[in-house]
């Protein structure tokens, strides 16, 4: 009788169904998951993350699409290609492939940041359970060859995440040929078309390379049909879970079961932190009896030191080279034969069997068994797949008369159904316990529960050898009633070494001149990080995201705009020089003789540059200046300041910005500087309409013309961005250089036009700084009192939805969505611009009397995507 397909319950209940070459349905099976864009799941049985397969074959999958690859290309060409993976299913497959390559570098996409790895780049996964990829390469040249780049997926189903990511990186590396490899190519006509036509449109070569191809046929309402079975099955096998005490599948019948502590009442939720597995069919392959183990049955867990070799990366999260593969071939024989002494190992101890010193922190002695072990799973952890994978091939050829098989825990959750024609049988859920990035959450181990495995191989990473993996409910205790022996091997997390790095300049960094200014911050050019203005808003003010966490899609001005930036630049270029030479002045006569101007980024970045510019100009002094990011509610970045404090004094340390609003961030400075000696928390500012620093050129509302535009009068740089997938600890906060803007770039015409002006203005700056002198310059904080005030009076509360000054008021029209603008009556060409983009984007322009400022800039208090009418305009309201 032939066996049954593992995608054939799936088939039954939703009309799903593979078609295309023969050798499909032994290559994928069928599963339900609970994800919101997609319920089924194609579950390969040669990957090695969700099926245990014997290691030969799963290496083999990927090794052999690599010599095809390498067929495909030439040798001249293979030699000169790279090799990318996808986190977290394709990391061992495309390593694989490196190898059948033969001489590629190999890199795979990841989901953990590393302190002092700046990515080169980074994407989005559609379909996927988590999305977020980054690409952290130790050596930032790695797609800088020209040389075909090898693209590595397990499944090519509508190649948006493949195609995303080479349009990406072309932009920064070109290269005249991509190879797409995939254990099954599953695109639709349509997909099939959109690649030609996208290869055309890039003027590249892209070819693909697969195991078998053919497509999925999803009949109308699958995803919601799929969602709600999914719900139904997992409400039911909570319910049967009422009833069980760490039950396996050697004391009953049929399945499921869900293994875990019985809550007190069954009525109520259980608060227990103890596994939870679902079990599918009675066990076809029991392990042999031990009485080697806890007191509550489970087997003893047992340390394994591989003795891995010095130098080796655990896997390609950060490059794997064709050196690095010689030195992990060459160590594989040993590492494995330390494996194979610790699965059969038999000291002698009380009753025939060793028993685990309850005070050993290390090493822990493996039971004695009365026969060898005959089937054994090595288990990987999530990205952490080759390594393990080529340990379980190592053993395998180690071990006579015993099966091994190699699978990997995972990140993404999918329904256990008890039924042979169904891929997932069963499941055991535990904690994550590497300290991942996105926070804490569940992970999974499948087809590992009532496999009647007599040994489990758990490899992990040292940065998840925590507590948390040894805990009850963590990974190694929620094997241990599945198997006769617990081994625990663990592979050193390589992690690159790392200086503090260095400030980025232009022109590989910004489009000023590289003496300008120095960024203290990391190039995020090759990261998807805008989203839609009335997406940002919303996820702003619903506390699901802040701010620093993604960018706005720059403003294009118009043609109007543009011209209106001009006549402001020449209008109020003579204001801004002089407004400049005062506060540089004050800066040179009060604060030091010789200071380090330090903006913060990037509203303060043209201003910096400019008070560079005075202090040549009228004193021959040649200033250091850099341009660090702050976050309203997070603070100043503390790296940054490291960097500072190791290479200049910081008491000569002037921090610089454009303009004072209602003073958050000055706030947010001087609390950010509090922990750190002997920094200045005095903002030198243009202009203090908010009376809120006592260093500043003017106390004017005026027309700031930097403040018209975004990155295009700013070098070219986004808004800083903090992250923490993306921002480590020991990482500059990031940006990005748009240097597709350059045709519209105005940044060095905006810091010429003003310094061209130095001249005229010397006697006045002369007048100016002897009058601020004299004057009493303590801040009165006037500017925040009037925004308490009108955050009342126009029921928003919240004072930081109230954007006061012509600065902060244009950043509202160009980046937030803007409910009103008010505007202090009579006020004339300054707002002209406001005017222009109000009327743009349908916002109310309301005449009021009594602001200290010019104008206030009110962000939509209760924002919703329904606030906003069809064309994205406000919608008017009281």
């Amino acid at each position: 009788m032939s066996a049954v397909w593992s995608g054939q319950w799936v088939a039954d209940r939703l009309g799903v169904s593979l078609d295309g070459d023969a050798q499909l349905p032994g290559l994928l099976g069928l599963a339900l998951r609970r994800n919101p864009k997609r319920a089924h799941l194609l579950v390969s049985n040669v990957l090695g993350k969700h099926v245990p397969a014997p290691p030969a074959a799963v290496y083999e999958s990927g090794a052999g699409l690599g010599r095809r690859v390498r067929a495909l290309l030439g040798d001249a060409e293979a030699a000169r290609a790279v090799v990318l993976g996808y986190a977290e299913t394709a990391t061992g497959l495309g390593h694989a492939v490196a190898d059948g390559l033969g001489l590629a570098p190999y890199l795979h996409s990841t989901r953990r940041a590393v302190a002092g790895v700046a990515p080169v780049g980074g994407f989005e996964e559609e379909h996927s359970h988590a999305t977020s990829h980054l690409l952290l390469p130790e050596d930032a040249g790695f797609f800088a060859g020209d040389g075909p780049l090898v693209l590595v997926d397990d499944e090519f189903s509508t190649g948006r995440t493949v195609l995303n990511t080479i349009a990406a990186l072309h932009a920064r590396f070109p290269r005249a040929r991509y190879v797409v490899v995939a254990l099954v190519d599953m695109r639709s006509v349509e997909d099939r078309a959109r690649l030609e036509a996208f290869a055309e449109g890039l003027g590249a070569r892209v070819d693909l390379v697969a195991l078998a191809s053919g497509a999925v046929r999803l009949p109308e309402g699958v995803l919601e049909r799929g969602q709600a079975l999914v719900a139904e099955r997992e409400a039911a096998a909570s319910a049967g879970a009422s009833g069980v005490r760490w039950r396996g599948l050697r004391g009953g019948g049929p399945g499921p079961y869900i293994y875990g502590p019985v809550p007190g009442d069954a009525a109520e939720p259980s608060s227990s932190s103890g596994p939870q597995i679902h079990v599918s069919a009675p066990d076809p392959h029991p392990c042999a009896p031990t009485t080697s183990r806890r007191t509550d049955g489970a087997a003893w867990p047992t340390r394994v030191d591989l003795q891995w070799p010095a130098g080796v990366p655990d896997g390609g999260r950060h490059g794997f080279t064709p050196q690095h593969r010689a030195l992990l071939e060459a160590a594989l024989p040993g590492m494995a034969d330390e494996l194979a002494k610790a699965v059969g190992n038999r000291p002698a101890g009380r009753d025939g069997w060793a028993q685990p010193d309850p005070q050993a922190a290390t090493a822990i002695t493996p039971p004695r068994r009365e026969t060898a072990p005959t089937r054994i799973l090595v288990l990987g952890n999530e990205e952490l797949m080759y390594a393990p994978l080529r340990l379980a091939g190592a053993l395998d050829d180690a071990l006579d008369g015993a099966d091994v098989f190699f699978s990997t825990t995972t990140r993404s959750p999918v329904l256990p159904v008890d039924d042979p024609g169904y891929a997932i049988r069963s499941r055991i859920t535990f904690p994550a316990h590497d300290a991942p990035d996105d926070g804490p959450g569940d992970r999974y181990a499948y087809n590992v529960a009532g496999a009647g495995f007599d040994a489990v191989v758990v490899v992990a990473d040292s940065r998840g050898d925590t507590a948390g993996l040894h805990a009850p409910g963590g990974l190694l205790d929620a094997v241990a009633p599945h198997t006769g022996q617990v081994l625990l091997a663990v592979i050193p997390s390589y992690v690159p070494e790392v200086s503090m790095p260095e400030p980025l300049r232009g022109p590989a960094f910004s489009s000023y001149e590289p003496e300008d200014v120095g960024w203290l911050l990391q190039d995020l050019s090759g990261v998807e990080l805008e989203a839609p203005t009335e997406e940002r808003e919303e996820a702003i003010q619903s506390g699901g995201a802040h701010y620093a966490e993604s960018l706005p899609v720059e403003y294009q001005p118009s043609e109007q705009y543009q011209a209106l930036f001009h006549a402001a630049l020449e209008t109020s270029a003579r204001r801004m020089a002089r407004a400049v030479g005062a506060v540089t002045e004050t800066v040179l006569a009060e604060r030091s003789p010789r200071p380090v101007l330090v903006s913060l980024a990037r509203a303060g970045t043209p201003v910096g540059v400019l008070m560079r510019r005075w202090a040549r100009h009228a004193h021959g002094l040649d200033l250091p200046h850099y341009a660090v990011s702050i976050v309203r509610g997070r603070g100043i970045d503390r790296v940054a300041l490291r960097w500072l404090a190791e290479h200049h004094d910081p008491r000569d340390v002037v921090f610089v910005d454009g303009w004072t609003g209602k003073g958050a961030i000055t706030r947010e400075l001087a609390a950010a500087l509090e922990e750190f000696d002997g920094f200045d928390p005095r903002i030198a500012v243009l202009a203090d309409p908010g009376q809120c620093v006592d260093t500043y050129g003017t106390r004017d509302d005026f027309l700031i013309p930097s403040a018209c535009l975004n990155s295009t009068v700013s070098g070219l740089i986004s808004r800083t961005v903090l992250r923490s997938d993306l921002v480590g600890p020991e990482d500059f906060h990031g940006a990005k250089f748009y240097r597709e803007l350059a045709g519209a770039d105005v940044s060095r015409a905006f810091v010429d036009a003003v310094t061209a002006r130095f001249g005229e203005v010397e006697e006045d700056v002369a007048r100016d700084a002897k009058e601020l002198a004299a004057a009493d310059r303590t801040p009165t904080w006037a500017g925040w009192a009037a925004v308490e005030r009108i955050s009342e009076e126009y029921g928003i509360h919240d004072v930081n939805l109230v954007k006061p000054g012509v600065g902060e008021t244009t950043r509202v029209l160009l980046r937030r969505v803007p409910w009103k603008i008010l505007a202090q009556r009579g006020t004339g060409e300054d707002l002209a611009h406001v005017r222009l983009l109000a009327e743009q984007r349908g916002v109310p322009v309301e005449e009021v009397d009594g602001l200290p400022y010019s104008c206030v800039g009110l962000i939509h208090p209760r924002y919703t995507r329904g606030a906003t009418g069809a064309d994205g305009k406000a919608v008017t309201g009281k």
